[in-house]
């Protein structure tokens, strides 16, 4: 049997990482929390815990309902997307004796993991993560000159808190103030605008517990998180993109396709996974 890649979480970096690994032939289970918080939902696989299926750019995820349908899933030529918050799928993938296991954690929790688990392969994304300490190879996720390198010692770029710039198309970044919408108040988000759609300067896009949250520009709603969700203040519930197209709400982004690259560069460069990678006939 071919080796499984358990990929913990299933936002749109995380669903980048898996379009890279997938169209390379690798097999795939993807864990997510039972309401996932991913803003740019048209292209999460973690979505399909709301939907029950979602295809993005032609690769489609279902929901599993257990391990056992999550590798009936996985042959049927489908991404599996299984609740399982705690990762606790890996002891049972353990007791199967199936083939060596690479855990990548694409959480973008930006903070050490919560326990270090044991397996052939550990690859964190992001800040929080010290390669030869809490993983083995860290994946650099900020944009810039190193966006995507594998770090087999050390740390990545720490967090700046300031939300990036969008690639132009110019060779420049565009990066407006107020391009991240935010909660204003603890309480239920509740939605005025979708995913896809043209806004205004000063549009409503939603509003959380009666306060309005306002499109700061003119451009698309490239992200925004399921209505009805609870949010706490400060929390990221949008995103609107100045560039106004709304192709790039469906389609994932340079930077997760980058990040996803090093991750197959890392499982990769280990001599002893390569024969493990695929079924060949």
């Amino acid at each position: 049997m071919a080796m499984l890649v358990l990929l913990r979480g299933g936002g749109d970096l995380a669903s980048g990482v898996a379009l890279r690994l997938y169209r390379a032939g690798l097999r795939l289970l993807i864990t997510e929390l039972p309401q996932p918080l991913a803003v740019r939902r048209l292209v999460s696989f973690g979505e399909a815990v709301y939907r029950g299926q979602i295809t993005i750019e032609g690769i489609s995820a279902r929901l599993a309902e257990d391990l056992e349908h999550a590798l009936l899933i996985s042959e049927q030529g489908d991404l599996p997307v299984l609740v399982d918050p705690e990762n606790k799928v890996l002891v049972n993938l353990r007791r199967q004796s199936l083939a060596p296991i690479v855990l990548v954690d694409a959480r973008m929790a930006k903070r050490p993991p919560d326990a270090v688990q044991a397996v052939d392969l550990l690859i964190g994304l992001g800040p929080g993560f010290v390669a030869g300490h809490n993983c083995h190879a860290v994946i650099e996720t900020n944009r810039g000159h190193q966006l995507g390198r594998v770090i087999w010692e050390g740390t990545p770029q720490a967090d700046t808190g300031i939300p990036e710039g969008l690639p132009s198309g110019k060779g420049v970044l565009l990066a407006p103030a107020g391009r991240v919408l935010r909660a204003p108040v603890d309480g239920l988000l509740m939605a005025h605008a979708e995913i896809g759609d043209h806004l205004e300067a000063g549009q409503l896009v939603a509003e959380v517990t009666n306060e309005p949250v306002y499109a700061p520009f003119k451009g698309v709603l490239r992200g925004l998180l399921h209505p009805g969700l609870p949010v706490e203040r400060g929390m990221k519930i949008g995103d609107v993109d100045p560039r106004d197209d709304p192709r790039y709400c469906v389609t994932v982004s340079d930077k997760s396709l980058a990040i996803g690259g090093g991750v197959l560069e890392a499982i990769l460069a280990r001599p002893e996974l390569r024969r493990h990678l695929w079924d060949i006939q």
